[in-house]
């Protein structure tokens, strides 16, 4: 069991989201940062997509009531127990009565922690995604709060055992491996993004200077910005000549432009539907990059064709089956 000693800014559980019903108007919600969610379970020996913790900018302080293997991937975060930092991107086992604390961010916007064996929260609809606005799912439809306990399915396999084959590190209060994943398949973090989009349906209607303006000028991610869109600042996009549209299906990284000219881009907790025009499409391996900026951070676009998406999105499962694959040999192997 986790008991939060104290709450983070925003922690919710989340997984790969409710997939099938956005057809009934249930949002799909679901983490943030895809591939830290996804080496975070590969680390702890899950299934990808395990739910895991999703922390934001700050993170809370949690009591470990149980030896504990777990991973943090994500932004630069600082999580530590008794002064000691905890290295990210690498397996590690915390020790019972060990109190851990994230602290806040230094660059990117989200943590994910992922614990051997997932947390032991309802499935709703097919997930145990949090969806806030709807008060369900995850740990009781609500981020978490002090005095909260969070329960802990049993593991995949013996945690002790599984560090005992490659541990390199240890203190009194953990143990870690030596090695940690390799940089090309974490998410870019920082304060400048430059963020890769198709086409949208709608390009073509706005003026040619707007089309130019969103590919060339700089965008700060607004303060409104939250889980379910990211509000842009920057140059006023404008349509060629007004006209109302049909309200038509949207999904993760549709930037939607509304009146004000000032684009919208839409994250996990998107709605089901949306009536603004739309200029591009953020591609999908770009797409945990985009989760980890925060408010204050500057966006560049820069267009790419669906061919080149497609290679983008092909190697990263590349890079995702070669860790997965010398995970699981270093595991065999006894390797660190």
């Amino acid at each position: 069991m986790i008991r939060v000693v104290k709450a983070g800014l925003l922690d919710t559980i989340q997984d790969n989201g409710r997939i099938g019903y956005q057809q009934y108007g249930v949002i799909q919600s679901g983490v943030m940062d895809s591939l830290s969610s996804r080496v975070a379970n590969l680390l702890v020996g899950n299934e990808e997509g395990e739910a895991i913790l999703e922390m934001t900018l700050i993170g809370p302080k949690l009591l470990f009531q149980q030896d504990t293997l777990l991973a943090f991937c994500g932004g630069e975060f600082t999580p530590e127990i008794d002064g000691r930092r905890i290295p990210m991107w690498r397996p590690v086992l915390v020790l019972a009565d060990s109190i851990v604390t994230i602290g806040s961010t230094k660059a990117g916007c989200r943590l994910v922690m992922a614990v051997a064996g997932g947390f032991d929260v309802p499935v709703v609809l097919e997930s145990q995604s949090t969806y806030l606005k709807a008060r369900f799912g995850g740990f009781d439809g609500r981020c978490l709060r002090k005095g909260d306990v969070l329960r802990l399915h049993a593991p995949i396999r013996n945690p002790d055992k599984m560090m005992e084959s490659y541990m390199a590190c240890k203190t009194p209060t953990y143990a870690a491996t030596s090695w940690s994943v390799a940089e090309r398949v974490r998410p870019t973090v920082g304060k400048d993004y430059t963020i890769r989009v198709l086409s949208g349906r709608q390009k073509r209607e706005f003026t040619s200077h707007s089309q130019k303006s969103f590919l060339t000028d700089v965008f700060t991610v607004d303060a409104q910005s939250d889980r379910m869109g990211y509000r842009l600042l920057g140059p006023n996009l404008r349509l060629a000549e007004p006209r109302e549209l049909l309200s038509e299906a949207v999904t993760f990284g549709s930037v939607q432009v509304p009146s004000n000219g000032q684009p919208i881009v839409l994250m996990a907790d998107r709605q089901t539907t949306g009536g603004y025009p739309k200029i591009a499409q953020v591609i999908s391996v770009d797409l945990p990059m985009l989760a980890q900026a925060k408010p204050g951070d500057r966006i560049r676009f820069q267009e790419v064709s669906i061919h080149t998406a497609q290679q983008l999105l092909q190697q990263r499962e590349f890079d995702l089956h070669e860790l997965r694959v010398g995970i699981e040999l270093k595991r065999k192997n006894g390797g660190i």
